[in-house]
Parts: structure tokens; C-alpha cells; sequence
């Protein structure tokens, strides 16, 4: 009996070349999916730098700059003091008084309706007994407060140990405020914009500030 025509099953079959082109697309497509899908990556936060100016909703913030501040000694028992300082131009858009205020040790405390509340995270981090020591300047002096429609200079700052050299730069990532009503009251009023993260609710990241740290000759 004859064998029926047509190729043997024996042959070899041809191995399939897929291009890396491919490979590589399949590989980014394969990692996106883990991450959550196409467009749901977040987005990075407008970077800035000295003199600009954000829109922060309840306030219009000027980021001036940042450098060391040196309060010399009242008396020959006393050492001279040095501080690295923020600096910003504050307008206060609300029809209220709003507080200075102080930055929040982390992002999920940072609930409050004060200017430096809404610096979210500084960096690089002080200790603790470094401060952060806040006001603003007014004609008067020092002052807590950011009257409306007034632009005020605000002055957040950190002690220097002796001998500790300060940092080449100061980034911060600031968060926005929005005017609108909540759950619990119906009134609008001012709030920090945040949302979930996991069980925590977090500020909105809306730009960060990287500022050089101005020596001149107190380092």
C-alpha cells in the first residue's frame, strides 16, 4: 500500500522571528497593564524655580527665594544664630483673614487652610528642633496673619546647628485650594484640594518649587 501524498510530519518547522521592536512594545504594553492601564499614570507636578508665581486658588504665591540668614549676637555671651530661609510674596485672594500657619510634618496632616500648610513636603527635612519657624513682615513687625487683598512677604525658616553647612537647594511640593461647600456644610468655603490615597486623604501635588540656596558669605 502506498503511502498518501503530501509532506511528511516529520519535517521541521520553521522557527518564528518576532522583531525586539515588537518584543519591546509587548513588554511596555505588558507593564502599563500592571500599572493600571493607559492614561491613569499620574501626572508630575508643574516644576518651578525662582520669581514664578502660582495660582494656589485662595492665594497668588511669588517664590522669591531661599537663602542664609544670619541674626548676629546681642551680647558676647551669645552666639551668632544662622538660618535657611524660604521666602514668598503672598496674596491673600479670600474675603477673609487666613493664617500663616506652618508646613506639615507629613502630606496626610496637611489639612488646613493656612498658607504654609500648603507646602506639602520640604526637602531636605530638618529635625525637629530646627523649626520650621513662620511669619510674615508687616509695617508693625512680625505678624501670623495674611489679611485679604494684601500682599504680604512670608519667611519660613530653619535653625542651622554650628558648623552644619546648609543645603545647595530647597524643593517643595505645594498644594491648591479650591472655594466650594462639603458634605458637612453647605456653606462654601475654602479647603485644600486632596484626594484618596489608600485609607488617607493627601493634598494634591499642584507644582514643585525647587529654590537654590543663596550663601553669599554666611556658610
Amino acid at each position: 500500500m502506498t503511502e498518501p501524498s503530501g509532506g511528511s510530519e516529520n519535517k521541521h518547522r520553521r522557527p518564528v522571528v518576532v522583531p525586539a521592536v515588537a518584543l519591546t512594545a509587548f513588554t511596555a504594553l505588558g507593564i502599563t497593564a500592571l500599572l493600571g492601564g493607559l492614561g491613569e499614570a499620574p501626572e508630575a507636578p508643574d516644576p518651578l524655580g525662582p520669581g514664578a508665581v502660582l495660582d494656589q486658588g485662595r492665594f497668588d504665591t511669588k517664590f522669591v527665594e531661599s537663602r542664609v540668614r544670619v541674626e548676629k549676637a546681642k551680647s558676647r555671651w551669645e552666639d551668632d544664630k544662622r538660618f535657611v530661609e524660604l521666602v514668598f510674596d503672598v496674596t491673600n485672594k479670600g474675603n477673609e483673614t487666613a493664617m500663616v500657619g506652618l508646613p506639615p510634618a507629613r502630606p496626610d496632616q496637611a489639612t488646613l487652610t493656612s498658607f504654609a500648610g500648603s507646602l506639602v513636603k520640604i526637602t531636605p527635612a530638618f529635625p525637629e528642633d530646627a523649626g520650621p519657624f513662620t511669619y510674615a513682615l508687616s509695617k508693625g513687625g512680625e505678624t501670623r496673619q495674611l489679611h485679604p487683598g494684601v500682599t504680604s512677604q512670608v519667611i519660613v525658616r530653619y535653625k542651622l546647628k554650628d558648623n552644619e553647612q546648609p543645603p545647595e537647594k530647597m524643593t517643595m511640593d505645594v498644594a491648591a485650594f479650591e472655594f466650594a461647600s462639603t458634605f458637612n456644610n453647605v456653606t462654601p468655603e475654602w479647603k485644600m484640594i486632596s484626594k484618596e490615597a489608600g485609607d488617607k486623604v493627601v493634598p494634591e501635588i499642584k507644582a514643585r518649587v525647587t529654590l537654590p540656596v543663596k550663601k553669599g558669605d554666611a556658610s
